[in-house]
């Protein structure tokens, strides 16, 4: 009996099926092997040809894709940006895991992106990439303590939200877990304590002008 031969048409699928998937598994071996020189070096020392070699490609497929430094850190930081938002699931108005999740991603994340935050005024391309940062962080908090948020007037809300991204800010990670060498505990107390604090006097500014 003989076996029905697959149709060019589902050979040429699978092919075009195989070519896509070797293509993304090199992007993302491009993009592993570029935010580690970023996390790394300066910048300005990162050399096309050494990522290339990182992800065993050619210099050539790395420009094909990315186009250059700045297209390969656009695509990195894209890709790290899916990857914090994946991490910072914690339920709404919960402090404690909202640090938590919070602490973790900068014990991730945290010395690449001082390292870009000690790079942003002398490149545009990286000032883009930090800009974005901070308005998703400041967005996250808002989501995360909008039903502390919302009854507030807006100048009330907006110091609230000062107060959030204050407490929970990377340089504070950075000065307790980097200089001082406390632990993520110490450090979870801490940002706890000043995010709670915000949000008692912000309670009590909400009574306040329900009494007046």
């Amino acid at each position: 009996m003989n076996k029905r031969r697959p149709s060019p048409k589902r050979k040429r699928t699978y092919r075009q099926g195989v070519r896509a998937e070797a293509a993304q598994a090199a992007g993302d071996r491009i993009l592993s092997a570029f935010s580690d020189r970023l996390r790394d070096d300066w910048f300005d020392q990162i050399r096309l040809e050494d990522v290339a070699a990182d992800a065993g490609v050619s210099v050539q497929t790395v420009i094909r894709r990315f186009g250059g430094k700045e297209g390969l850190i656009d695509a990195a930081h894209q890709r790290m940006g899916q990857e914090i938002m994946a991490r910072r699931v914690a339920p709404k108005g919960d402090v404690a895991a909202g640090v938590k999740v919070v602490i973790e991603d900068y014990e991730k994340a945290g010395p690449m992106v001082l390292r870009a935050l000690a790079q942003e005024d002398r490149f545009p391309a990286i000032r883009q990439v930090t800009d974005v940062g901070r308005k998703a962080h400041r967005a996250w908090l808002a989501d995360l303590f909008s039903a502390s948020l919302e009854p507030l007037p807006a100048a009330k809300a907006r110091a609230l939200l000062d107060a959030l991204v204050v407490a929970t800010d990377l340089y504070v990670w950075k000065l307790i877990r980097i200089d001082m060498r406390r632990s993520t505990a110490e450090l979870q107390t801490l940002m706890e304590n000043m995010i709670r604090d915000a949000l008692r006097r912000a309670k009590a500014d909400i009574k306040e002008g329900e009494l007046a």
